[in-house]
């Protein structure tokens, strides 16, 4: 995995109606080539844990961040919590107007060097799977170089967990080349125990160090 090279795509078209954010370090210069994680979320309630997520990968030297949200996912977290680029189904809608304007989905495919998509829900487990592609994580996805590598944290009840649709889906993701960061046993949000919630933040990043590791091409300072 060779880094891909340029600033985030599209920075600077979407940045007037893009969802509000602190500084981001996207916009700033680059001195030095990062890898670029692109982490997109879903609508999990453990889309909670997404500005701890950020923080932690943004903690792991040499990497650059950017989100990719589902308009469901937004309702368990506050867009002024994330410190990187936020993109969301607007942003693709409203760069393209013409034959020659970028097109989102496949510029941020072309910019990341790893997806993390973290938590998946049910719903967007199915989309994968079966290919649907019907707003702009879907479309990355979908759109995704598999040389490179794509992490997937599943989430969701423990009763939709043990579906039998689900171990199916999964293992198509698997046989994609994507990469399961099991979901874990706990007392659920819903109240239920057992199966589904998504694995804890550390366990996350130390997944994307791992694969990170594996490729000559980043070293941590």
């Amino acid at each position: 995995m060779e880094p891909s090279s340029g600033r985030l795509p599209g920075l600077e078209a979407t940045r007037s109606h893009m969802e509000p954010r602190a500084s981001c370090p996207a916009a700033e210069p680059l001195i030095a080539r990062q890898f670029h994680v692109l982490v997109g979320v879903t609508g999990s309630v453990a889309a909670l844990k997404l500005p701890l997520l950020v923080s932690k990968l943004l903690d792991i030297s040499g990497l650059e961040v950017a989100v990719v949200t589902t308009e469901r996912a937004k309702h368990f977290y506050s867009p002024q919590d994330i410190p990187v680029t936020l993109y969301s189904d607007a942003d693709e809608w409203e760069m393209w107007k013409c034959r020659s304007d970028p097109v989102l989905h496949i510029d941020l495919r072309r910019w990341a060097d790893l997806m993390l998509v973290a938590p998946l829900d049910a719903n967007t487990l199915g989309k994968v799977a079966s290919g649907i592609c019907d707003n702009l994580l879907t479309c990355v996805i979908r759109a995704w170089d598999r040389r490179k590598p794509l992490l997937f944290c599943p989430a969701m009840n423990t009763a939709m967990w043990e579906h039998p649709l689900t171990s199916q889906q999964v293992g198509q993701l698997q046989a994609f080349g994507y990469i399961e960061i099991p979901c874990v046993a706990k007392k659920l949000v819903c109240g239920d125990q057992g199966l589904g919630a998504m694995a804890e933040v550390d366990t996350i990043v130390d997944k994307v160090k791992e694969v990170l590791s594996q490729h000559a091409g980043f070293q941590q300072s």
